[in-house]
């Protein structure tokens, strides 16, 4: 019977695709099968006379040792470990090692059988997900530590519109804009206002449920809290998130505290405006008095020339110091204009002869390509406004030895105003900014040079009120081209 069962042993010990091997309780291997053979590396006769202890790694040699012993012991009959053998050509190989031991009538050990699979491959899959596990684990310990720390209100929303992640700076605006608790939902109104501060925002208005319908926006401007003393004005930018086939996930949204901004736009517009009724009074007092002057008619011919100088450009500072207050009251406001037959040709040669001294004084060369007549409906004061503006910018911008060019002509029904020069340029972060009011962009050169900010700001502001379009091509260190359209009414046509 004893000859059977060691028979049936050898026989499933050739066939197994499992490595298995006999060893004795000392530990020599005294059977080992070709798939054990081949999983190690080693010829038969290499593996058998030898212990499974020189092909065990160092590392988990303890722990199989211990528990040989306690089953030798009879503390259990068997068991079950993952461990670590060094192969023949020095790799390591992870086995899942399971070992009997048999015992003969009297209790006495007489071998172990042992059964190993290889899970090498598993083994270091495990690693793997463990590792990236981690990884995750601490980057998201990190995003989250960052989500809370910046100065910035985060809000997380679903498709649905259910808050599902807010940080800690927004939880202090949703508690100005929400006194009594938010219900977690986009689209909830409260204490949340337009951004002139006074007028309630519409739930379909609000930032939130802008979002939950797709919306993608930036620099979207309120005020939340009721309180003068503790109220603050946000700028909100929302970015929607989607599933890998497009279809909309829901939101992700920024509120920026711009409470110090707003106030201080509030200050210089409040200044702006007291300037301009300031300089309004003696202006108006100049006019008066140079009509009156006008109406001698004992004046020399060149006196009443020279009067003529002087009340035409005191009209044109008075309509500066009107467009002044105009930007600084009626920022969403349209400049009024007052349309009569004019020679656009003219008012253009006009602006581009007074802009001459300040060329020559800067040493940039400035020419025209201006048609002999171009009558329109127009108004010629406005429009000087444009080029004026638009031709001192370029000069104040353009080193000595460059160029500024002025072309006017008729396209289609639009007639088009171009001034282009070779300066230092725009870079495209400014350039969207540009013809916003008091905007100037962060350069030292356009820190050294004088100016307000809102030359460009009344150039798009009148070209709109005639029906029409600015636009600017620009490239740092090449120039810059500014376009303006504007609608062509021929006198008659009207």
């Amino acid at each position: 019977m004893q000859d059977l069962g060691e028979a049936l042993l050898r026989l499933a010990m050739r066939h197994s695709p499992v490595g298995m091997m006999v060893t004795s309780p000392a530990g020599e291997m005294l059977a080992v099968n070709e798939a054990a053979c081949a999983m190690l590396g080693y010829e038969h006769d290499e593996l058998v006379g030898a212990s499974w202890q020189d092909i065990t790694h160092p590392e988990d040699l303890a722990t199989d040792i211990d528990l040989v012993a306690a089953t030798l012991a009879g503390e259990r009959a068997s068991y079950r470990l993952n461990k670590r053998y060094v192969r023949k050509d020095g790799e390591v190989l992870w086995g899942d090692l399971s070992v009997a031991l048999l015992r003969d009538d009297d209790g006495s050990p007489l071998h172990f059988i042992s059964q190993i699979l290889d899970v090498t491959e598993q083994r270091i899959a495990a690693e793997r997900i463990a590792e990236a596990n981690a990884t995750i684990e601490k980057h998201a310990r990190t995003v989250a530590a960052i989500y809370d720390a910046v100065d910035v209100g985060l809000v997380l929303i679903d498709r649905s519109g259910r808050y599902e992640q807010v940080n800690r700076r927004h939880s202090d605006f949703m508690r100005l804009a929400y006194p009594e608790g938010h219900h977690g939902m986009a689209g909830q109104t409260g204490e949340v206002f337009e951004a002139d501060g006074v007028t309630p925002m519409a739930r379909q208005d609000l930032p939130s449920h802008r979002a939950t319908a797709g919306d993608e926006f930036d620099d979207v401007r309120l005020w939340v809290g009721s309180d003068p003393a503790t109220r603050r004005a946000l700028s909100v930018s929302a970015r929607s998130t989607r599933h890998a086939d497009g279809s909309l996930a829901g939101a992700a949204l920024a509120y920026k505290d711009v409470t110090d901004f707003m106030r201080a736009l509030a200050v210089k517009d409040e200044f702006v405006a007291s300037v301009s009724h300031e300089l309004r009074t003696p202006l108006t007092s100049v006019l008066g008095h140079l009509e009156i002057l006008e109406q001698r008619r004992d004046l020399p011919h060149d006196v009443r020339h020279q009067l003529a100088v002087v009340d035409r450009n005191a009209a044109r500072l008075e309509m500066l110091v009107s467009d002044l207050l105009y930007v600084a009251q009626e920022a969403d406001a349209t400049l009024q204009v007052r349309r009569i037959p004019a020679d656009v040709a003219a008012v253009v040669h006009d602006a581009f002869e007074a802009a001459r001294p300040m060329a020559a004084g800067t040493g940039v060369a400035l020419s025209a390509d201006l048609p002999d007549s171009l009558l329109a409906m127009c108004d010629p004061q406005r429009l000087r406004q444009v080029v004026d503006n638009l031709v001192s910018n370029g000069l104040k911008y353009t080193d000595a030895g460059g160029e500024v060019h002025v072309r006017l002509r008729a396209v289609d029904d639009r007639m088009e105003l171009q001034v282009s020069d070779t300066g230092i340029g725009i870079a495209p972060e400014d350039v969207a900014r540009l013809f916003a009011r008091f905007y100037r962009a962060d350069t030292e050169r356009v820190k050294l040079t004088a100016g307000t900010g809102l030359g460009l700001n009344i150039v798009r502001s009148i070209v709109e009120a005639c029906g029409g379009e600015v636009r600017v091509d620009s490239e740092v260190g090449r120039g810059s081209t500014f376009t303006a359209w504007i609608p062509l009414v021929v006198p008659g046509d009207e």
